[in-house]
């Protein structure tokens, strides 16, 4: 990772230009061609360097569900299972927990109703139980990671 790949993050963790070339405008910020930004982008992501490129949408506000999702599984089955969960387009991320409860996952669906549909697939497809614990109220903390 270089000067300009670390610049590239910084700026996408503040704003992403809303115009019919939003790359173009990023990547003359930087000094470098278009192309080249997406090259990077995408070179950070086949790397690991970047686990996620994209929007964040408020699911709620636009009439969806959102749920954090927890599960207790032995170690032995933890990678089957997030396979399988993964699996699932609702899942927005998943990740390990040194904790009982060691899987975490956050569902985004299209409709509130559709969280205990795809809470039962799961259980169903997995063989595990999933414990939903919607959020009861919101708070912002806006977190970024200046490299």
């Amino acid at each position: 990772m270089d000067t300009i790949d670390r610049q590239i993050i910084n700026q996408l963790q503040n704003a992403f230009p809303i115009c019919d070339r939003p790359y173009q405008v990023m990547a003359e910020s930087f000094g470098i061609s278009e192309q080249e930004l997406i090259e990077r982008i995408e070179q950070m992501l086949e790397q690991k360097q970047l686990s996620r490129f994209g929007p964040m949408y408020h699911a709620e506000r636009m009439g969806g569900g959102l749920s954090l999702c927890a599960m207790r599984l032995p170690d032995d089955q933890f990678d089957r299972v997030c396979e399988q969960v993964n699996s699932f387009p609702e899942v927005a991320h998943n990740y390990a927990r040194d904790h009982k409860f060691n899987m975490w996952f956050v569902l985004a669906t299209e409709t509130p109703e559709r969280i205990e549909e795809v809470l039962q697939e799961i259980e169903a497809v997995t063989g595990y139980p999933v414990y939903n614990m919607p959020k009861k109220e919101e708070f912002f903390i806006g977190l970024k990671f200046e490299l």
